[in-house]
């Protein structure tokens, strides 16, 4: 019977790339058939390795991941950054600015809200992004049809529109959203107008090729310094995330 260091051994062998060249290796009907039941009865006993190969491939598609979303960050900075489609909350010279991609249907981006709001007030020199990024479906992109407006005719109203319709219960429609900046004193009759003649297209289209850029598919995602984060991941490890920057220039040092 074939001792368990064997066994390994034989295991390694036959998980090696199939593109490397073994002939001395070639095995015959019954060999293979022996190093198949050696290799079930070691995972059978061992399962704990398929774990560990799940987590090195978790690990390795995450890596993977922040690498694309780190050159697309330096290749698309100024649209990230500077973008004339987007407003900004918070301090204007902040020493460290997040994106936020979020859609106003988005219940992880409602919740993590709390979390920018929390930041913000905790720390005085940093500034956050809106980017605006309807991928809810038709009421996601009615509703910040609307807001785009809103950031239209009056840029200094954009903050607190926001801050309300992250706050609203039910679902963001456009009539929602209509009834929220009407509240807040805009008229109607001008959005409309606006929607119309100066639809938000170039807007959506810039935050989806962002989006594609990065790697993004969901929301909320963050941008810090050079690296994407994606997920409501929480007040705690934004900070973290600040902190770092300011220590070594960088989201993760």
């Amino acid at each position: 019977m074939p001792s368990k260091f064997t066994k390994i051994a034989m295991l390694a062998i036959a998980l090696l790339p199939a593109a490397m060249p073994l002939p001395a290796l070639a095995l015959d009907d019954a060999q293979k058939k022996e190093m198949g039941e050696f290799i079930r009865e070691y995972l059978i006993a061992n399962p704990e390795i398929l774990l560990e190969v799940q987590d090195a491939l978790t690990q390795k598609r995450e890596t993977m991941r922040q690498q694309q979303a780190s050159v697309a960050v330096e290749a698309n900075r100024e649209a990230l950054f500077s973008s004339t489609h987007d407003i900004a909350i918070g301090n204007p010279d902040a020493d460290v600015t997040i994106v936020e991609f979020f859609d106003y249907n988005c219940g992880f981006c409602r919740r993590a809200h709390a979390d920018m709001e929390a930041l913000l007030e905790k720390d005085k020199n940093v500034r956050f992004i809106l980017k605006e990024f309807p991928i809810l479906g038709p009421d996601s992109a009615d509703a910040h049809k609307v807001s785009d407006a809103v950031r239209k005719l009056s840029p200094e109203t954009y903050p607190a529109f926001y801050r309300a319709m992250m706050a609203a219960e039910g679902k963001a429609t456009e009539e929602s959203a209509m009834e929220l900046a009407v509240e807040l004193g805009l008229s109607e009759e001008a959005l409309r107008k606006t929607m119309t003649e100066n639809p938000n297209d170039a807007s959506v289209q810039e935050a989806y090729q962002l989006a594609t850029s990065l790697g993004i598919t969901g929301t909320p995602s963050y941008v810090l310094g050079n690296e994407a984060v994606f997920g409501a991941v929480g007040v705690d490890t934004l900070q973290e995330k600040v902190s770092n920057i300011r220590a070594c220039g960088a989201a993760t040092c």
